[in-house]
């Protein structure tokens, strides 16, 4: 089916769903697969709504999707999930009906963040009308990298509001001027759910498109909550790892000791620059007593967006935070002593990109991302750490520091055999974020043991 449209496709409302109206425009031509449906969401811009293009994974089962490879599971039950992303494609991942929305590079970048906002989702597909092809991604960190370059020059709130009139190519003519424009990251659906990750991984992202070379459609956006939802339908079938029992830190997963933290009343701005200046996308508030008691993520900079908010860089993250106190359920944290897999079914339930690991006391001691476990156990399958020798009894005590936004450090002494200090790459709240998730991924069951080139 080849449906024409120019700037936009308006719709109209039909026993609930939207629907194509009978208008067709011509300019641009788009091919897509029998069944799609598209709805306006701004003058140039359309959100594609994909019904019954793929078989929904939902009706799989190990034997149907995997056969005969049990076998070679049971034959080395550390790699068995390293195994099980090799055998799928990230076309099995696509489900029956997703929301994809897509934005034209001439579309103003006021806009663009509504329809965001609008569409509950942190980032969109960009494409070049001029070029006839998809250029990148639009997210959050574009918007934090405006917002910064603009207020170290001492621009005041009307003139950086005036750039929401921008349109999304001038912007990304900034970024490549500035050398912070980033490669547009893709996978071809035929490729396997391991090179999915690879990608994830080397490149540092959290989403990846999916595009199909020979239609040059984008059919579905992959994140690591997505992979590790799929991964998670089919645990209760497959062998259960040794090291699942042990605990992150003792596996090496995550980041530990001198983790990067904010204050309450760290001003917004200075959190921004936390975020760009350490690649993070999300970071713990601490109270006086360095506790924990919130988290400040990349997409709550999305109200400043949809408020115009832009003289308000001058507040704390605490009072910006005042927005979600009504829905927010609090910061999801787990403990030291927790196993990794007491740790992945957290993480699947909650519905979020990381856990902050606390001690009894509520102190930040660590922070596990799904970036973290699926690094370990896809790229790098973990091994059972050996039993530790004895060792004497150490003097002094403490958990291990934590920074906050200045640098210093707020906590007790770290011990000097403790896994060497990072800073975890991309977190992300949900989401976080996030994240843009059509279902609640199920809980995990406890009884039984191309080519590409890149997106932001």
């Amino acid at each position: 089916m080849r449906i024409q449209c120019h700037h936009y496709v308006s719709h109209r409302e039909q026993l609930g769903h939207r629907v194509l109206s009978r208008r067709r425009f011509p300019i641009r031509t788009l091919t897509f697969t029998r069944g799609t449906r598209l709805k306006r969401v701004s003058n140039l811009s359309v959100v594609i709504l994909q019904a019954s293009l793929f078989s929904s994974f939902d009706s799989m089962s190990i034997g149907t999707a995997v056969p005969d490879i049990n076998a070679i599971f049971f034959d080395n039950h550390d790699a068995v999930y390293s195994l099980f992303m090799k055998a799928h494609k990230c076309y099995d991942l696509i489900p029956t009906s997703s929301k994809l929305v897509v934005f034209d590079t001439h579309l103003p970048v006021r806009k663009a963040f509504y329809a965001l906002v609008y569409n509950g989702v942190r980032a969109a597909p960009l494409w070049d009308t001029d070029n006839q092809r998809f250029t990148g991604m639009l997210t959050i960190t574009d918007f934090i990298k405006i917002l910064c370059k603009h207020y170290d020059k001492g621009d005041n709130s009307e003139r950086i509001r005036a750039l929401e009139d921008q349109q999304i190519s001038h912007w990304r003519d900034q970024f490549e001027l500035d050398g912070t424009l980033r490669p547009f990251v893709y996978i071809d659906p035929n490729e396997s759910l391991h090179r999915a990750v690879e990608l994830l991984c080397e490149s540092k992202v959290h989403r990846l498109p999916v595009l199909d070379r020979k239609t040059g459609n984008i059919t579905y956006i992959l994140t690591h909550k997505r992979i590790m939802k799929f991964l998670s339908l089919y645990m209760r079938d497959l062998p259960r790892p040794s090291f699942m029992s042990c605990t992150p830190r003792e596996l090496g997963i995550g980041a530990w000791g001198d983790i990067l933290c904010c204050h309450v009343d760290t001003p917004i701005h200075d959190a921004l620059e936390l975020f760009l200046k350490n690649r993070v996308s999300a970071l713990p508030l601490i109270d006086e007593n360095g506790r924990v008691v919130d988290i400040y993520a990349k997409f709550d900079v999305i109200s400043l967006a949809a408020e115009s908010s832009y003289d308000k860089l001058d507040c704390t993250v605490q009072e910006a935070l005042q927005h979600r106190s009504e829905w927010f359920e609090g910061v999801q944290t787990c403990l030291e002593t927790d196993s990794l897999f007491q740790v992945l079914e957290a993480i699947v339930k909650a519905e979020v990109h990381r856990l902050i690991v606390t001690d009894q006391d509520k102190k930040v001691v660590g922070v596990v991302s799904l970036s973290d476990i699926l690094k370990n156990l896809v790229l790098d399958p973990c091994q059972k750490p050996p039993p530790p020798p004895p060792q004497s009894q150490q003097a002094g005590g403490g958990g291990p520091p934590t920074r906050n936004a200045s640098g210093t450090s707020t906590g007790g002494a770290s011990s000097s055999d403790s896994p060497p200090h990072s800073i975890p790459e991309g977190i992300e709240v949900e989401d976080d974020d996030d994240d843009d998730e059509e279902a609640p991924p199920p809980s995990i069951d406890c009884s039984t043991p191309g080519p590409s080139s890149a997106a932001t």
